[in-house]
């Protein structure tokens, strides 16, 4: 793990990943939105390259280890809205998580799930990555995506 989030993109390069095209909104918003030294993300699907890799419930059709991935792709998708606002490299660290999982009504896992964009902003931004977070479970998310996430990061 990096100390020091101005390695932000040397650990992306580190882990083979870059950081995709901004996801356009699907209704009336912005991909983000900065108020003082906060940015807050809309929530992010798990989109790549205009499309839901997997649609549908966690416990159903979709598993709990390939919810984890698509929470993973929410993060990169949240950086990538932070990114083309105000830079990675102001990042000071990350402030909260929000994870939204659609599961069955008997799932409980949503807290692993949403594991997947917690690990990757910690192994991206080290102690700096440590956020508080809240996993939910709904009944549906926009698309039938099967995850959503949504970041609070300080900025400098």
């Amino acid at each position: 793990m990096t100390d020091a989030p101005a390695d932000v993109r040397a650990r992306l390069a580190e882990l083979g990943l870059q950081l995709p095209a901004v996801v356009p909104p699907v209704a009336a918003y912005v991909p983000a939105v900065r108020s003082g030294d906060l940015v807050f993300t809309s929530g992010q699907l798990p989109m790549v390259e205009g499309s839901l890799p997997a649609v549908g419930k966690v416990g159903a059709l979709v598993t709990p280890e390939q919810a984890k991935e698509l929470a993973r792709t929410c993060a990169l998708n949240a950086l990538a809205a932070i990114d083309a606002l105000v830079g990675l490299e102001s990042v000071v660290r990350i402030v909260k998580v929000v994870g939204f999982v659609a599961s069955v009504p008997d799932f409980t896992g949503q807290p692993g799930v949403v594991n997947g964009a917690s690990e990757l902003l910690g192994e991206l931004f080290g102690e700096a990555g440590a956020h508080a977070r809240s996993a939910v479970g709904v009944a549906a998310l926009p698309l039938d995506a099967p995850v959503e996430v949504e970041l609070v990061v300080e900025v400098r």
